[in-house]
């Protein structure tokens, strides 16, 4: 999905909800344990309580990988459920040398024809550049996160700069805003009006709201630009609103509320 398709439908629901469907079978109703495919049924579920209040789904990919060859099954399940319209995510966070991310991005946007796939750029410019040789897909790049640990690196003094500063100006120079975004932590309005000074056209995916703190208003007031600029991933304040067999229904209402808040920020 090109840039201009993805700000079509970011107005046409006046939404920037991603649902991340991070599927813990351990998580899920109990009940749907004796499906066949239990995590599928949870997705299908979801996706169809959802999807018309979201602009993407981000499979994070080792709760499946984690299933083995079943797990990959229903992850392809999955991704080829998710209408055509929304936006597909894998969240993998692939990066190696350069031989070795050519096979991640041909995984990733051919067998299993993501629009996205999140990269660690650690390794440097031969491990994202194979990522940006694909028409229409995107790489989306870890820049700052919300967890803990990303002091330990990410808000490290590098020369006269912190080193996601770095990371952020660097990478951007290696493709463009129609194919690279940038994961952004949804935690600190000053850092996410810092990063949008630093890169006004890059769509940024958004973690970090709901059950990490952070709330759509900070995020839509700070990190908005002309295009929206932003995609907000939601997944346990969704997927699992509730436990019971009322989990499809609960995740629909959660996903409507979501929506509700970030209209207003996008005008028709």
């Amino acid at each position: 999905m090109n840039r201009k398709k993805l700000i079509e439908i970011i107005f046409k629901k006046r939404s920037v909800l991603c649902v991340g469907l991070d599927t813990d079978l351990t998580k899920i109703p109990k009940y749907l344990l004796a499906d066949e495919d239990p995590a599928f049924a949870f997705n299908k579920a979801i996706i169809d309580a959802t999807k018309d209040y979201t602009v993407a789904y981000k499979i994070n990919t080792a709760f499946y990988e984690a299933q083995g060859i079943k797990g990959w099954m229903s992850m392809e399940k999955t991704l080829n459920y998710i209408p055509k319209d929304i936006f597909t995510i894998a969240d993998a966070k692939r990066g190696d040398i350069g031989n070795t991310s050519e096979q991640y991005a041909r995984t990733f946007f051919h067998t299993y024809p993501f629009d996205s796939v999140t990269v660690a750029p650690y390794m440097g410019a031969d491990s994202v550049k194979p990522f940006l040789q694909f028409e229409g897909k995107w790489s989306i790049v870890l820049g700052l996160t919300s967890n803990a640990g990303s002091a330990d690196f990410q808000l490290q003094q590098c020369g006269d700069e912190l080193l996601y500063q770095k990371v952020l100006k660097t990478v951007a120079s290696w493709g463009t805003p129609e194919n690279i975004m940038f994961v952004i932590g949804a935690t600190r309005k000053e850092q996410l009006q810092e990063v949008r000074a630093m890169l006004p056209e890059h769509f940024f995916l958004v973690p970090g709201v709901g059950a990490q703190g952070g709330d759509v208003d900070t995020v839509c007031s700070n990190a908005f630009n002309k295009d929206a600029g932003v995609l907000i991933n939601v997944s346990r304040g969704v997927i699992y609103a509730s436990a019971g067999e009322d989990f499809a229904e609960r995740a629909g209402e959660e996903a409507r509320k979501y929506q509700g808040e970030m209209k207003g920020y996008l005008k028709p």
